[in-house]
């Protein structure tokens, strides 16, 4: 049909792998699939994946995305990728994966974080020279951590990649990467651009680990021409563009249409995230706040919290609740949770800065140790890490009418009434809440006609494909703002103690 203009989107996340396929001509999502990944876990905060599983998951999830489409493959123009942040994944001189990927929640890496840290001149030397802290999830003290651990594999370093410039390298074998992702690294300044070869040097003098970096490119920059072998493995266009992509949180801003000053994408995945778009790098000096490069030409000051549906998840299993019984239980509780409060840092936390904290229950007395409480107590400590980075995003300039809500947690209409309360602000989803997937194939539209001569802008396609659902539109009620104030002052006091 030559009124459809089909690209495909992948977000290779922490747990799986989604697929979209989009009809760029009048924004329509006409299929979805997904596939699992595991997480290898160890002690000392060891939180890593296999890099062969993404692979499998992105064949499996394409072809289920075709099949609900019932589209033909041979008609996907482009395909963009998604990809958790911050991940390494090292290859050999044979392109040949060194070991698993260490992830963005991996924490074995703190005490090399400290060091490099330490050698920038503490959090303001970070500021003043990256224009964001280096955070033990960051990649860059993932580097110095196999250098010291694993000498052999480091010295046979031939390309280092994020886990979407790797998915990007394996479709094309052409190894970039964009701003966006870059900007997670460590060694990369965001006000400038460009990596930052000198702390790669102070890591290994050989000048090796600057020889192994990929290229940079602009947003709207394709990365060249899909493989015609691995076209053939995912049944689609042998002369599809792959498009430069980006991380999760710079494709789920362009698939929230959070491309312009004035809106806050919210995400409630296994980390709860909250971004805006800035046409400044206006770096902030509290050092939780990253200001990232966007995906889509400007910047995207950022917060994240290690802790978010994880967290909520772990409770769930403990008392064997599906989510809808989950639900009901945050539903019968009241608002604080009668007195009960939960730290829910169990994978340490980024914001509020604990990277070595542990989770605690605290407020517990002998009427309130309920399972509602306690569900409702995991709900709303995740949700007051969140607000707590509002708050700084907030003192940082940026304004917001309304939050847009994505993620897992935001299919729960408690949940969301629970931020709108929290955050005091009316929050909305979009219609398609798998927002990176989506982003990723709105890119893959915007390259794919950059590439062609075609001035297309993001802002056309954005407004043409990202769509709210108005029927999850959920506003503040006055009694219950004051009362999720309280509960937050308590959680507050509770952190300070820490």
């Amino acid at each position: 049909m030559a009124n459809q203009q089909l690209f495909l989107g992948i977000d290779c996340g922490t747990q799986g792998t989604k697929a979209i396929i989009l009809d760029a001509v009048n924004g329509q999502v006409l299929g979805l699939g997904a596939a699992a990944h595991t997480l290898i876990s160890g002690a000392n905060g060891r939180r890593e994946q296999d890099t062969s599983q993404w692979l499998e998951a992105f064949a499996l999830a394409t072809r289920r995305a075709l099949l609900a489409a019932n589209v033909d493959g041979q008609d996907i123009l482009g395909v963009g990728v998604s990809g958790q942040q911050h991940g390494l994944v090292l290859l050999d001189g044979e392109s040949q994966v060194l070991r698993p990927a260490k992830l963005w929640c991996d924490t074995e890496s703190t005490p090399e974080n400290d060091r490099l840290l330490a050698n920038l001149g503490g959090e303001s030397g970070s500021l003043e020279r990256l224009g964001v802290v280096i955070a033990p999830g960051y990649t860059v003290s993932k580097l110095l951590w196999t250098k010291e651990q694993h000498p052999d594999i480091f010295a046979r370093i031939a390309r280092i990649l994020l886990p979407h410039d790797y998915l990007n390298y394996w479709l094309t074998g052409r190894s970039c990467s964009e701003y966006g992702d870059a900007s997670g690294t460590g060694y990369f300044n965001v006000r400038t651009r460009q990596w930052d070869l000198q702390i790669l040097r102070e890591i290994d003098p050989s000048g090796r680990l600057e020889a192994a970096l990929p290229e940079l490119i602009d947003a709207h920059q394709p990365v060249g021409t899909i493989l015609p072998g691995i076209a053939a493995q995912l049944g689609i266009n042998p002369h599809a563009l792959i498009a430069s992509g980006g991380g999760d949180n710079m494709m789920g801003a362009i698939g929230t249409g959070n491309i312009q000053p004035g809106a806050i994408t919210m995400s409630l995945g296994s980390s709860g995230t909250v971004y805006a778009y800035s046409e400044h790098p206006t770096v902030s000096s509290d050092a939780s706040v990253a200001t990232f490069c966007s995906s889509s030409g400007g910047w995207l000051p950022l917060i994240c919290t290690m802790n978010l549906t994880n967290a909520t998840g772990v409770i769930r299993e403990l008392f064997e609740l599906d989510i809808e019984r989950f639900n009901e239980r945050v539903e019968q509780a009241p608002i604080g949770a009668d007195g009960v409060c939960m730290l829910p840092f169990l994978n340490g936390e980024r914001v509020p800065a604990l990277p070595h904290a542990t989770g605690s229950l605290l407020g517990l007395t002998m009427t309130n140790l309920t399972e509602a409480n306690l569900c409702r107590a995991a709900v709303e400590g995740t949700t007051f890490g969140l607000r707590y980075g509002l708050d700084l995003l907030r003192q940082n300039g940026l304004q917001s009418r309304s939050i847009c809500l994505i993620g897992g947690g935001s299919k729960s209409p408690v949940w969301r009434q629970i931020v709108a309360d929290i955050m005091n602000t009316p929050v909305i989803c979009t219609e398609q809440s798998e927002a990176a997937a989506l982003g990723a194939s709105i890119q893959a539209a915007w390259c794919h006609a950059s590439a062609n001569g075609d001035a297309s802008r993001l802002a056309e396609l954005c407004e043409r494909c990202v769509k709210l659902d108005p029927a999850s539109e959920t506003l503040p009620i006055a009694a219950n703002v004051a009362a999720a104030q309280q509960a937050y002052e308590r959680y507050q006091q509770h952190v300070a103690t820490l």
